[in-house]
């Protein structure tokens, strides 16, 4: 079975999270709590559903990751993009993601 996160978008500002191993929310995919088997998946999604009807957050999704030399990496681009940020610089003072990153 693949490792698996969970993901949403913070109501408050829009920024993406990630659910640590303590139940918060971080900014950081590399503190994501990572699940392993399909008991912790299952809790992930319950707990992704309190979350979105208690509007804490939006967007709320399991998505797959494997680990990369120590890091966690998702397998989609979308989830790369929206752990690191865009692949092209866009406005000043956001530069593009590391294109180690987000390359396939």
């Amino acid at each position: 079975m693949a490792q698996k996160v969970l993901t949403a978008n913070r109501l408050l500002d829009g920024i993406a999270v990630w659910l640590d191993a303590a139940g918060n929310w971080t900014e950081n995919l590399q503190d994501a709590f990572v699940a392993r088997h399909a008991e912790a998946v299952a809790a992930l999604e319950e707990t992704g559903k309190r979350a979105f009807a208690d509007n804490l957050v939006v967007d709320v999704n399991v998505v797959d990751v494997e680990e990369r030399d120590g890091k966690l990496w998702p397998l989609r681009l979308r989830e790369r993009i929206r752990a690191l940020g865009p692949t092209i610089a866009y406005a000043d003072g956001y530069g593009a993601a590391d294109s180690d990153f987000v390359a396939a």
